[in-house]
């Protein structure tokens, strides 16, 4: 439902939106008028409540109580914070990210082991940092892009697939082959791999073996056939699914929201949702910047009062990835919107092997 609001009904629909994220409180006029530099009187502020319920913008569970707002309500807020960047609050501005924050983050990752999952680092510190859930699509390495590929010799017919992807990850894989390579040979295909797979995914570095075999003849057609074979074996060792991962559920149930057991299940059972939480973060990961999804919108099923704020990171200018926090609707998107964001540029910097905020030029 789109609604068009005067300057008038955008004030007190956003005054009632940012009292309702700090207090959690159905939101009455008289606080308002006492909280808030709006020259109004009582009466115009309750007839302009009376109209954005009407808009379905703000809901009122009986007529002695205040008001809170609704997904739609919500939505207008975020949107209007996110393309005009407009007064929240009498001392505050959307796009704020506090130096604690900001510095939390560049730290932290900056702190990362050679090897660490930079990614889900990533998605742990935002959970502490916003007392919220983190998820983070993990895809089949099958599909990701690689940075490295080895294999060490287990025993005859055995080898270890050491997989390490753009995004930080790396995945161990026991693959059985016909072949029985030793050190050496496993050694010769080391080498012929590590100009090979950078840059590519593991479905990718199969096809260009297969192609070089069937139109390249020479000393080095038994090399290839044996890295086409590892590689084969490494496929179809384990034809995995996209995952999700989440991180600190635990934090996000202590929030005064989540008294209510009934409420804790249905997230518990929204958590179990993974292909709708995938869903989500491919959305994100289609497009650019950090996305929004309030209530129905994240359409997962068994609980409505949930939101998910989301954004895709990088690596070398392309998006390879997204990861989002999922907390309730009285999220504070004025500080959580930004801090997303945030996050998904410093991973990129991480992930590029440079210092955050810099360019590649530089």
């Amino acid at each position: 439902m789109t609604v068009t609001l005067d300057e008038r009904h955008r004030r007190i629909l956003f005054a009632v939106v940012t009292e309702y994220i700090a207090s959690g409180n159905a939101v009455s006029s008289r606080r308002i008028a006492k909280r808030y530099a709006i020259k109004l009187s009582p009466a115009t502020i309750r007839n302009v409540l009376v109209d954005l319920e009407d808009a379905e913008l703000l809901h009122q569970a009986h007529t002695s109580a205040g008001r809170v707002p609704t997904d739609a309500g919500f939505r207008c807020f975020v949107d209007a914070m996110a393309t005009a960047g407009m007064v929240l609050s009498g001392e505050h501005t959307a796009g704020e990210i506090s130096d604690a924050h900001r510095t939390a983050l560049i730290q932290r990752l900056q702190a990362l082991e050679p090897g660490a999952d930079a990614v889900r680092e990533t998605g742990q510190l935002l959970s502490r940092l916003t007392g919220t859930a983190t998820i983070i699509a993990q895809p089949p390495v099958a599909e990701a892009t690689l940075d490295q590929l080895r294999f060490m010799r287990l025993s005859s017919g055995r080898a270890l697939a050491v997989l390490v992807t753009r995004s930080g990850g790396v995945e161990n894989r026991v693959v059985v082959t016909e072949l029985g390579v030793d050190d050496h040979a496993l050694e010769r295909v080391n080498n012929y791999l590590a100009e090979l797979v950078g840059g590519r995914t593991l479905q990718s570095v199969r096809d260009v073996l297969a192609v070089r075999l069937a139109t390249e003849q020479g000393q080095y057609r038994v090399l290839r056939q044996q890295a086409q074979r590892m590689v084969e074996a490494t496929v179809e060792g384990r034809m995995e699914r996209a995952q999700v991962l989440i991180e600190g559920q635990g934090a996000l149930f202590d929030r005064p929201e989540f008294g209510d057991a009934e409420k804790i299940r249905g997230y518990l059972n929204a958590f179990e949702e993974k292909q709708k939480l995938l869903e989500l973060l491919e959305q994100t990961l289609l497009a650019d910047g950090v996305q929004v999804f309030i209530g129905s919108e994240a359409a997962l099923d068994g609980v409505g009062d949930i939101s998910v704020i989301s954004s895709p990171y990088r690596k070398d200018g392309a998006r390879i990835g997204s990861f989002g926090i999922v907390g309730p609707t009285r999220m504070d998107y004025r500080k959580y919107v930004p801090l997303v964001g945030f996050a998904a540029d410093v991973l990129s910097d991480i992930l590029d092997g440079r210092l955050p905020g810099t360019s590649k030029g530089s």
